[in-house]
Order: structure tokens, then C-alpha cells, then sequence
């Protein structure tokens, strides 16, 4: 039924007999055709979902090609999420896999599965952050033709670097090259304008973002490696420390545990990578259907009360900090050039203060958001980002000498324009869920098979694979915990680089060094690429 040896390794080491996992057998038919049924059903969800709520808010269409540009938009978008999801099948499926604890058409599809039901009932923070880290003067202006030229430059770079390291069998992370994807676009943009690269990225963030890719392989490599030898200590079962033999199954309790691990990871990044194209998503809507979706309409008139309380008590505190200081004409420059620089001057805070005034004035006039005139909705919205982005810097910034009392006040306000901003349509949820599910199904095999055969010279033990599982797990607990920006995908694969060496069977060395230089080219190599492309989708739009 399989093959009973692994090819030998890249470096020329010897591999111990054990049974590979059979990786060959084709879902049959009724698969295929359940498949492809609920792609297509997912297409007409979306479609009518937009159609719903573009004619709940009584617009007329005057031209179809916002329509167009939406439609391709989208098809990109959610294309990132389907290459996400094979990309990054591996983290959850590889060790279940070559453990025998589930044969591999049905490990995918469980994690396909749970990939969905993580997307569905996840929260949309995680949305809005990746958001906040492109130039504020680009999500202001996204309908506008640099706008596209973003969304479509960061997400087509994307798509390429994890298509490349996919098609090399490299577990690389997907949101590492997102992320390195927004700084391309953002240091584009700011050289585009004439201003120093380096103005035009949060570079706090990616300096995060360059500890993780550090951390992250240390961290499975140690933490896996250090529970594998505990595991020996405890757990004096010889038959967990050796390769399968044939199709034999795990003990039950391992067998259990795999399962579990693989359930969890896969669960946690549907609910985490699912939220990066939602946020996406949004910022597409918003640029071509504002009526529908630049605010909140669902918002109930409680909520709306609430927001002008916050809004009177938030006006008192940075009128009383910008006292002295008077400003004429339009407040929102100022404001969003601290956005872009976060340096206070004398212009901030009375700037402020006027735009938060404008923005509660709005929000009084109409009474709700659902009555904002149609043709004001994009306006009132950006005035409301614009009001928030400032807010988040300002209770950060340690020149803003705020009190503990100040800072919760202007937290409640920054949580009230947040709610009238920044919120994800049910149906984005289930078009990200399915495209991300699907993913899981298609193209998986690559990195599985780097993961399970060429990082190690032996075949992939009971003990390694729940040792490298069960830390990939508890370190996406951790991170979500903690707002620790680590990658699993890195945790993973070093985590069975660190049983491997544990347990003296030796590593594959080219392997290593491949998957080394991937992720130290990940962000170099995506800002580059979005870079390049949004120059170039700039002059062209």
C-alpha cells in the first residue's frame, strides 16, 4: 500500500526503515463535487449579500464599474486566503499525519473544517490591526485609485512569495509576508510623496516583526526539544520513541492528544489568519460601496447615546491639553500628520479637539448613523478613523502626559468611534471562512511532506510529533494571550527540528538552511514586491 522507505535526504544522510504515510489517494468524486458546490454557493452569497446591502441603504447605481473593480478586488482578497490556507495546512496536519493518527485526506479535511469554524465565530480585532499598520493617508483615500493601487500591491505580493515557498516545500509564514507586503507599500508611498521612506511605516511594529522571526524558531526548537527529553523521563514507553511500524495507530491517548493539538492550531489560525483578509476586505468595501459599509448602520440608538457621552467627556480633555492655542481652517492636516509621524507640536491637540467636536456635531445632527446622508457617509467615517488612529498614538505617546483618568476616558471614546468603524459583516465572515477552509483541502502536500520527511533524518515518532504539536499549540495561546506576534508556522517546524536533535537522529541540513533563508527573505522579499508593484499600479490606475 506504501512505500516502505523515505527517499533519502538532501544532504546525503541515511534514514531508518519506516512506513510514509500514503499521501497519494485522490478524494473521490462526491468530494470534488461537494467542493466545487460550495465555492459556488459561497460566490452567490457574496454576490447577493452585497446586492442586499447596497439596496437596504436605497442608492442608486449610476455606473457599474466600482461593481467591477469590487468584484476583482475580492477575488483577490479572498484568493489570499485560499493560498493561506494550503500555505499553511502543514501546521496543523504534518504531525497527525506522519504519526498515522489520521490518514491524510481526512486530517485535511478536519482542519479544513476547524479553519472555518475559527473564521466564523472569531472577533475581528486582529481585522483592524493589520489594518491600522497601512498609511493613514491611503486608508483615507482607499476608493481613490492609489487606494487600489494598495489593497491590489500588498495582496498580489502576498500571493506570490507563499506561492514560491510553497511550490519549494517551504513552511514560511503567511503573516510575516502580509506584513512585510504593507511596509513595501508603506515606504512606496511616503518615497512617492517625497518624503523619507521611512516616515511611511510603524516601524515599532516591524521591529516586533523582525524579534518574532528571531524568537519564534528558538522557541520551538528549545521548548520542543526540552518537553521531548521530560517526556522520556516520564513516560518509559518504548514503542512512543520509535518510528510507526506500517499503518500502525498510535496508543489511544497519544492518538487523542495529536488530534486535539491538530484540532486547536487549526482552529486558532482560522480565527487569527482569517481576520487579516477580513480587514482587507472592509477596506475594499468601503472604497467602492461607502454607502453600504463606511459606517456601522446596524448601530442601535443606545450605542449611538453612549457615543456622544464619551464623545462630550473625551472633547473636555484634549480642549483642556491644546488651551492656549487657537487654529484656524480645516483641523484634519494636522491631525493627520501626527497620524503619519506621531510627533506632537503645538497645532496637535487643538486640531484635535476641533475634529472631535465635528465629529460629535455629525453624529447629533443626523441622530443615528443609518440616517448619514449617503453622500456624507465616506466623510463622516474617515473624520471618525482619523479621530481614533490619533486617539491610539496619543495614549501611547509619553509627550502626551495623560493620567490614568484621561487615558480610560479617551479609551471609551476611541471604543465608541470603533464600533461605528470598524465592524465585519456576517457574510464577510463566511466568504473568508469558506475560501480559507477550502484552502486547507488543495495543495497541501508540498510543505506536509517537508515537515514530516526532510527536516529529520528518521521518520517522525509518536513523542516528536505530539511534542512539536503541543508546543505549536500552546504558543498560539500564548500569543494570543499576550499580543506576542510569533509565528506558528516557524514554531512548528523548528519544534520537530528540536526532536530531532533531542533525540540524536540528526538533522536534514539543506532542509534547514532553505527554510532559514525563506524566512529571513520573508519580509525583505515581500517589501520588494508590494513595493515594485504598487509603484506600478499607481501609474497605471
Amino acid at each position: 500500500m506504501a512505500d516502505i522507505t523515505f527517499n533519502q535526504p538532501m544532504d546525503g544522510g541515511s534514514i531508518e526503515p519506516a512506513s510514509r504515510p500514503n499521501l497519494d489517494k485522490g478524494f473521490n468524486p462526491l468530494t470534488l463535487i461537494l467542493f466545487f458546490g460550495i465555492l459556488t454557493a459561497g460566490l452567490l452569497y457574496v454576490a447577493y449579500s452585497i446586492y442586499a446591502d447596497v439596496d437596504a441603504t436605497h442608492t442608486r447605481v449610476t455606473s457599474y464599474v466600482p461593481y467591477m473593480l469590487l468584484f476583482v478586488a475580492l477575488l483577490i482578497a479572498l484568493g489570499f486566503e485560499f493560498v493561506n490556507g494550503f500555505h499553511d495546512t502543514a501546521n496543523a496536519v504534518a504531525t497527525v499525519i506522519y504519526t498515522h493518527s489520521l490518514p491524510a485526506e481526512i486530517a485535511v479535511m478536519w482542519s479544513g473544517f476547524f479553519n472555518f469554524l475559527g473564521v466564523l465565530v472569531s472577533s475581528g480585532a486582529v481585522a483592524f490591526g493589520i489594518v491600522s499598520l497601512l498609511p493613514v493617508e491611503l486608508i483615507l483615500q482607499v476608493g481613490s485609485s492609489a487606494g487600489f493601487a494598495m489593497v491590489f500591491a500588498l495582496l498580489i505580493a502576498a500571493i506570490i512569495w507563499n506561492l514560491g515557498t510553497w511550490y519549494f516545500g517551504l513552511p514560511a509564514s503567511s503573516s510575516h509576508t502580509l506584513i512585510g507586503s504593507i511596509i513595501g507599500v508603506g515606504v512606496a508611498n511616503a518615497l512617492m510623496r517625497g518624503r523619507d521612506g521611512t516616515s511611511g511605516v510603524d516601524w515599532g511594529k516591524a521591529v516586533e516583526i523582525g524579534q518574532a522571526l528571531l524568537l519564534s524558531p528558538l522557541i520551538g526548537f528549545l521548548a520542543a526539544a526540552l518537553l521531548l527529553i521530560v517526556m522520556k523521563f516520564v513516560i518509559r514507553n518504548p514503542s512512543l520513541y520509535k518510528a510507526p511500524e506500517g499503518d500502525k495507530k498510535p496508543p489511544l491517548w497519544i492518538r487523542g492528544l495529536l488530534i486535539l493539538t491538530c484540532t486547536s492550531v487549526s482552529f486558532a489560525h482560522g480565527s487569527n489568519d482569517g481576520q487579516k483578509g477580513m480587514g482587507l476586505i472592509m477596506l475594499i468595501l468601503i472604497g467602492t460601496v461607502p454607502t453600504a459599509y463606511a459606517l456601522n448602520r446596524a448601530l442601535p440608538q443606545s450605542q449611538v447615546v453612549h457615543f456622544q457621552e464619551t464623545s462630550n467627556a473625551a472633547s473636555a480633555i484634549i480642549s483642556a491639553k491644546g488651551a492656549g492655542y487657537a487654529i484656524t481652517g480645516d483641523p484634519r492636516p494636522a491631525v493627520t500628520r501626527y497620524v503619519a509621524e506621531h510627533q506632537i507640536n503645538e497645532g496637535t491637540y487643538p486640531s484635535l479637539a476641533v475634529l472631535v467636536k465635528d465629529v460629535g456635531d455629525q453624529v447629533v445632527k443626523y441622530g443615528t448613523l443609518d440616517k448619514v446622508p449617503s453622500e456624507l457617509v465616506g466623510n463622516t467615517r474617515n473624520d471618525m478613523y482619523l479621530t481614533s488612529e490619533a486617539i491610539r498614538f496619543l495614549m501611547k505617546d509619553k509627550e502626551s502626559d495623560l493620567t490614568k483618568q484621561d487615558v480610560a476616558t479617551l479609551n471609551a471614546y476611541k471604543g465608541s468611534l470603533d464600533s461605528a468603524t470598524k465592524f465585519i459583516p456576517t457574510w464577510v465572515k463566511v466568504a473568508v471562512a469558506i475560501a480559507l477552509g477550502l484552502g486547507t483541502m488543495i495543495g497541501w502536500k508540498r510543505i506536509v511532506v517537508t515537515v514530516g520527511e526532510k527536516i529529520g533524518k528518521t521518520h517522525l515518532t509518536y513523542a516528536q510529533g505530539a511534542s512539536a504539536e503541543i508546543v505549536a499549540a500552546a504558543t498560539i495561546s500564548a500569543a494570543d494571550m499576550f499580543g506576542l506576534p510569533v509565528s506558528t508556522t516557524h514554531v512548528l517546524s523548528s519544534g520537530v527540528a528540536g526532536t530531532m536533535a533531542a533525540s540524536g537522529s540528526g538533522l536534514q541540513m539543506q532542509t534547514i538552511r532553505n527554510m532559514v533563508m525563506a524566512w529571513v527573505l520573508t519580509l525583505p522579499a515581500a517589501i520588494m514586491l508590494s513595493g515594485t508593484l504598487y509603484v506600478i499600479f499607481a501609474r497605471l490606475f
